[in-house]
């Protein structure tokens, strides 16, 4: 009975004989049903991309992003359910400007994370809410440097030199494994997220996808911005030909 979350699942409060917490099990399943999220810190900062599903061909380029900048210096992308993806983001804004308030300075990359961590464990504690159902990436650059968290919706957090979430994760973890981080830059890492996100996409079964992408780095001045878009479209072309290449080998 306990293997299926029968009686168990309930509620977030009630844990199995086997010790899970059912409902923050689902949740977990929910990102990764989700489009891929990914995450590298490279020598001068940190770049997010994510797979963006097109839930419909009548949608209008750009809506429901999935990366989003919570403060000058920080960013998050999530993969998800896209209304949770959302209040994360205005918890995680509204920490930063809380910090930035009461301090005068930028909240630090662990302080927002264990801020943001602490939120969504929160939800894995009371009956009557439920966990939320997105794994959040979070990207920084403080005084210690470019920084990359990744947060689960039970609430437990870890920094990483690189990271995935979402149905391609396994496949996009093995090529960022690869990667010599230490000498990567943020702009090789774009084509690289970029060649990676069309490589675990399945036109078979998925729909058509958006590229997001988003950085920190010394080239953005420190300052969380979306890609620039000549750079965003050679990372798509070169993504696209190499996709196509490895079709005809």
């Amino acid at each position: 009975m306990s293997s299926i979350g029968t009686g168990y699942d309930l509620s977030p409060t009630t844990f199995s004989p086997d010790g899970k917490v059912f409902q923050v099990d689902y949740a977990t399943k929910a990102v990764d049903n989700s489009g891929t999220a990914i995450g590298i810190r490279c020598k001068d900062g940190v770049v997010l991309g994510v797979e963006k599903l097109v839930v419909s061909k009548m949608l209008v380029a750009g809506s429901n992003r999935r990366v989003h900048a919570v403060d000058k210096h920080a960013g998050i992308a999530f993969a998800g359910l896209c209304p949770d993806g959302r209040q994360i983001i205005n918890r995680a804004r509204g920490e930063a400007a809380q910090y930035k308030s009461f301090y005068g300075d930028f909240i630090p990359a662990q302080t927002l994370c264990d801020r943001i961590a602490s939120y969504v464990h929160l939800f894995t504690l009371y009956w009557y809410v439920r966990p939320y159902g997105v794994g959040t990436l979070l990207a920084c650059y403080d005084k210690d440097g470019p920084q990359l968290y990744h947060c689960e919706p039970s609430g437990i957090a870890y920094r990483y030199f690189g990271t995935a979430v979402g149905k391609g994760r396994q496949t996009a973890k093995t090529e960022i494994e690869r990667l010599k981080l230490d000498d990567l830059t943020c702009r090789e890492a774009v084509m690289i997220i970029a060649k990676i996100i069309h490589q675990v996409h399945d036109d078979a079964k998925d729909k058509q996808f958006e590229l997001e992408l988003g950085w920190v780095c010394d080239e953005s001045n420190k300052m969380f911005q979306k890609v620039p878009a000549e750079l965003h479209a050679a990372a798509e072309a070169a993504a696209k030909a190499a996709l196509e290449e490895d079709m005809e080998d």
